[in-house]
């Protein structure tokens, strides 16, 4: 996909739907902004071609997911979840921030 937000694996899939959504929300408020000019809802539209590979993406992943049996798509669903809220926990830790440089060494502390 050429995106570094999603990945292909089946844990991504509730992202993926929401992004996409997101995406579809943002075009149809563009196509309903009036007022704006055509090349200018154009541009801040998000592309066809972005929605149509979001689209494959999900259909891709969930047709793999449909061709398990039962049992062992819930034990990718169960597996699936787990990795979602690690990935939640990871996500929201605090960084420590670098120094940052001191532009002015000659001047006294």
């Amino acid at each position: 996909m050429g995106c570094d937000h999603f990945s292909t694996d089946v844990s991504y899939l509730p992202e993926l739907g929401a992004y996409l959504d997101g995406l579809l929300r943002q075009r149809e408020k563009l196509r309903s902004m009036t007022e704006a000019d055509d090349w200018a809802r154009a541009e801040a539209a998000p592309s066809d071609e972005e929605i149509a590979r979001i689209r494959r993406l999900i259909r891709r992943v969930t047709e793999e997911v449909d061709q398990l049996t039962d049992a062992e798509r819930a034990e990718i669903q169960q597996a699936a979840a787990m990795v979602r809220k690690t990935r939640q926990g990871f996500l929201g830790m605090p960084r420590i921030p670098q120094p940052l440089p001191d532009l002015r060494p000659e001047r006294p502390v």
